[in-house]
């Protein structure tokens, strides 16, 4: 069910909608030094999205403050994109999720299907194994669950808490509670 999610593009249309929220709500708060912020949005080429998205969800959200002498950037946390990534935030989840004890011909399916090179998905998986338990944003979060979440069952054991079933709204609030990284 939760796959049905990589092709909907009015699931990426809703990402982007609720991003372009966030973004007017860091925008209207300003600058911590008082100045007005301006639009300092930057293009991203991020993979995995349906072949009939627009391009508008490829633009990552960011202002500049406009006081002389300040400058400071200010990026709103983002729903579309996982940090870094080259591929979209849910795309780093489902994929790394559904690869997660699957046999070796369902993940080169998976591979094939979205493009996603086996050291990719090796690379995401360490991520969710080793770098993400250790970092201080989960350390905050992981007493919100009970029982706790086993960090060698992360991404899976996260999306079943939030979207147990694979509905967008699961989903949706799983982007929501992973956006500050």
């Amino acid at each position: 069910m939760c796959h049905a999610l990589l092709r909907d593009t009015r699931f990426f249309d809703l990402l982007y909608t609720l991003d372009s929220d966030l973004a007017d709500q860091v925008r209207i708060q300003g600058c911590p030094c008082g100045g007005r912020l301006h639009q300092a949005h930057y293009p991203r080429k991020p993979r995995g999205a349906p072949a009939k998205l627009s391009p508008d969800p490829e633009r990552r959200f960011s202002f500049c403050c406009g006081r002389d002498g300040c400058r400071r950037r200010r990026t709103p946390p983002s729903l579309r994109f996982l940090g870094r990534r080259v591929y979209f935030g849910v795309v780093v989840v489902l994929v790394t999720a559904m690869a997660h004890g699957a046999t070796p011909r369902r993940a080169a399916e998976l591979r094939n299907q979205l493009g996603v090179d086996r050291r990719t998905l090796a690379r995401w998986r360490q991520w969710w194994q080793e770098h993400f338990p250790s970092s201080s944003f989960w350390r905050e979060q992981r007493a919100r669950f009970s029982p706790p979440i086993l960090a060698d069952a992360l991404p899976g054991a996260l999306l079943d808490r939030f979207a147990p079933e694979g509905e967008p709204d699961g989903m949706v609030s799983l982007l929501r509670f992973l956006a500050p990284l």
